[in-house]
Order: C-alpha cells, then sequence, then structure tokens
C-alpha cells in the first residue's frame, strides 16, 4: 500500500484511527480491517484522533448508519447507492446486497489517494465528484431509487452550500433518500473544543436543532426520521449515558430525508 501520512486529511484520519482501533479491541462493536490497515501502514501516533467521547459516536454512527441503510436496501433491493464524500469509508461492504449499484464519491484528490487502498469491485465503483456540483451524476446509470450517504461531510458546509447540494441532489434524481449526518449551533459555536477536530485545521458549518430546517431549503424534500448518536452511545458506558443527559442537543444526529 503506497499511502503516506500527507496523502490523508485529518479529518479522514479521525474516524480511521477510531475505527481502526476499536477493531483492535477483543469486544469490538465495529470491525473494518481496512481502516486498521491503512492506520497500520501509516505508522504514525493517531492518538489524539482518538479521545473517548469521539470514539463512542463514531462507532455509534458507524452502527447507526450501517442499519438505517440495510432497512432501506431491504425496502428497495435494487437502489442505486452513493457514498457522497466517502473519503476512506467503506460502507459497501457492510451492507451488500448482492444487488445494489454502489458508487464512492469524492473530489479528485480524495479519490486518488482512496485508489492505493481500495480497489473498484463488481457493483461499487469510485468516482471523481463534488457534492456542489452534479455534473459527476451524469455518469451515473438510471434508477428508480437513489440512496445517498453523506456521513461526516454537511457538518462543514454553509448554509448556503447545504442548499446547493441539496438542490442538485433534488435534480440529479426522481426520487430518493439522504441520510446525513447533522450537528447542533452549539458545535458550529464551538467547534474548537471539540476533541478531535479541535487537532485538525477544519471548522464546523451550518448547526441546525432539527433536520426539518433542511425543509426550508428545497421544498422537494420530505423529513422521514432523525436520532440522535446519544441513542447509541449511552448504551455502552456511564459517560455515554451521562452525556445523553447533560448533552441532550448536543451531540450529532442521523437524520433522513426523501424527495
Amino acid at each position: 500500500m503506497d499511502l503516506k501520512f500527507g496523502d490523508v486529511q485529518e479529518t479522514a484520519l479521525i474516524p480511521l484511527a477510531i475505527k481502526a482501533s476499536e477493531t483492535s479491541r477483543p469486544n469490538a462493536r465495529i470491525r473494518d480491517l481496512k481502516a486498521k490497515e491503512i492506520i497500520d501502514t501509516l505508522g504514525v501516533d493517531v492518538s489524539k484522533f482518538d479521545p473517548f467521547m469521539s470514539h463512542e459516536g463514531v462507532v455509534a454512527r458507524t452502527i447507526m448508519f450501517r442499519e438505517e441503510l440495510k432497512r432501506l436496501i431491504k425496502k428497495y433491493p435494487d437502489a442505486l447507492c452513493i457514498n457522497l464524500g466517502c473519503g476512506f469509508d467503506d460502507k459497501f461492504s457492510q451492507v451488500d446486497n448482492g444487488k445494489i449499484t454502489w458508487f464512492d464519491v469524492d473530489i479528485p484528490d480524495q479519490i486518488a489517494v482512496r485508489r492505493k487502498v481500495y480497489e473498484d469491485r463488481d457493483r461499487c465503483t469510485m468516482l471523481d465528484g463534488s457534492a456542489l456540483d452534479g455534473e459527476w451524476t451524469k455518469n451515473l446509470p438510471k434508477s428508480d431509487m437513489t440512496i445517498v450517504v453523506m456521513e461526516g461531510v454537511l457538518e462543514y458546509f454553509s448554509r448556503e452550500q447545504v442548499k446547493t447540494c441539496l438542490n442538485m441532489l433534488c435534480d440529479s434524481f426522481p426520487h430518493g433518500y439522504l441520510l446525513a449526518e447533522l450537528h447542533s449551533p452549539f458545535l458550529e459555536k464551538h467547534g474548537n473544543h471539540h476533541d478531535a477536530v479541535k487537532n485538525t485545521n477544519a471548522t464546523f458549518g451550518w448547526g441546525t436543532k432539527s433536520g426539518r430546517e433542511y425543509l426550508e431549503l428545497d421544498s422537494r424534500l420530505r423529513f422521514v426520521s432523525e436520532r440522535s448518536y446519544n441513542e447509541e452511545m449511552k448504551k455502552y458506558s456511564i459517560r455515554g449515558k451521562l452525556f445523553a443527559i447533560v448533552g441532550k442537543n448536543i451531540n450529532n444526529r442521523l437524520a433522513v430525508f426523501s424527495w
């Protein structure tokens, strides 16, 4: 694997480091051997990207996105699935039913680095593309149902960029679902205190109190559901239970929309 530390964006290191360290645990709640392989290959100390609360949050969101994806894929077994802003994430192997067509989409620089780690697979293809420009969607096969995943992406966008992205998705696909990670106005204002992101140069964008605020940005969008990561995190530790109380409206959420 021809991968160097400078190849990996710092925000991509956070989930990678956490998935790798969780995979190494005896009773791992999620297993991501590719993440472990990447971190081992980089051969650098990434402990600053793996503090307790971020660790629990990434584990929770991985489980929640996987289960929601499986539920939708069971309902639409031939769906066109897109991991938009995929980074190094490999959701396809977690949810593949043997029928879905999957595209891992990210900006050209990121896809170039991803290709050092992954190869295209049967029904799973990497593609250059931006969440703010729909040109790449013209290369996709037509489908009655499209499922788009945006994990760890929209939280870095301004309100105007989120609107551009939502408009692009609704313009490009006749029917679809969006699984989106959302964050709060508190994190937008105090992101420099985030236990992992503070160690990067990234800044958080527009935060929302409810996913329903997204409906103002495109009239075609419908709100389906929204769940805080606290629901999963509180299952595993006292600190997770406490945070679910004191940080009730602060933690990130998985929101589902349709159009």
